[in-house]
């Protein structure tokens, strides 16, 4: 398994070392800022780069709609009352649009592997290539580098009982988040750690938080990290209709009085991060500089999905 082919295992043999030579270091402390070098990004709204990004938010462009009728028959499952079963309260969200448009050959998967992968992993492949052509980083210079890659994903249900039986031996694969992460590792073939990551609205964040820390500590050389959400299918709204916590418009309201509850949107974000330092010596362009980051948690308080006011300020 070291060594699958047979010009991999005549090199090993050539370049075999004594045990004592073989034995590492410890990897070397690099504390300080970290360097946004490139980025990719797909949001509703059309949003296709960094460039659409800049333009909608300069607009300041409402770009929540009504769920489209290619995810789920709103009409059937919508009610005002957030209190009948099995309906939802609200009509509206963000979501991204073609997101079965996929160039898997791109990628070297083959068609029967693309249909069971997730749509996030999808997105989240094609992103993180962008992200690195934004940084102009070409991805074939990473092969066997110590590049790592942090991702924030959540499970959905893509899975079906009857793609199980259609596509047996690869769902799975196409559905589990930690593989999310591995695969774009697997392509690229980069040797850094690969980690999933699932700590619900905080996903993206912590995995942001994770890939500096790697940087760091000297555990990479490069980071691509970051995130992704698509609601294949209507549950999240279902559930959060139950919990009396889906907003009636789609719309957060963030400290507003008339604050409803929460709005779902679509979105796939990854940046390129290396040590500041390393990014000046090589010349990168430099697109924004994380000076510091930190994760905590509320332990025991007003209830296990209650905001925790003093816990958020604790961790700024």
């Amino acid at each position: 398994y070291d060594y699958p082919a047979p010009v991999a295992m005549v090199q090993f043999m050539l370049n075999e070392k004594p045990v004592a030579e073989q034995i590492g270091t410890s990897p070397q402390i690099f504390p300080g800022p970290i360097a946004i070098i490139g980025i990719g990004c797909r949001y509703p709204g059309g949003v296709q780069n960094t460039a659409d990004f800049w333009q909608l938010m300069k607009k300041g462009e409402d770009v929540i709609d009504e769920v489209p009728k290619v995810r789920w028959d709103i009409d059937a499952l919508y009610h005002p009352d957030a209190g009948v079963p099995g309906k939802i309260a609200s009509r509206n969200g963000g979501f991204l649009a073609e997101i079965d448009r996929f160039d898997a050959g791109f990628f070297g998967i083959s068609p029967r592997e693309a249909v069971s992968l997730d749509p996030q992993h999808r997105l989240l492949l094609e992103t993180s290539w962008e992200a690195l052509e934004d940084a102009r980083i070409p991805p074939e210079t990473l092969f066997e580098s110590s590049t790592g890659v942090f991702f924030g994903v959540m499970p959905q249900e893509y899975a079906g009982d009857t793609a199980l039986e259609d596509f047996n031996g690869y769902m799975k694969m196409g559905s589990s988040p930690s593989i999310a992460s591995g695969r774009l590792s697997y392509i690229l073939g980069l040797q850094g750690p690969a980690i999933s990551v699932d700590t619900a609205c905080s996903s993206s964040l912590v995995a942001v938080h994770l890939a500096c820390q790697s940087l760091c500590n000297g555990e990479t050389s490069m980071v691509l990290a970051g995130g992704v959400t698509i609601n294949i299918t209507p549950s999240m709204y279902l559930e959060f209709s139950r919990l009396r916590g889906l907003a009636s418009d789609g719309r957060c309201k963030t400290f507003s009085a008339d604050a409803d509850g929460t709005g779902w949107s679509e979105g796939c974000g990854v940046v390129v991060l290396k040590r500041l330092s390393d990014a000046e010596r090589d010349g990168d362009r430099i697109w924004g500089v994380i000076r510091g980051s930190a994760v905590n948690q509320d332990g025991r308080s007003n209830g296990l999905t209650a905001p925790n006011g003093p816990a958020q300020e604790a961790v700024v």
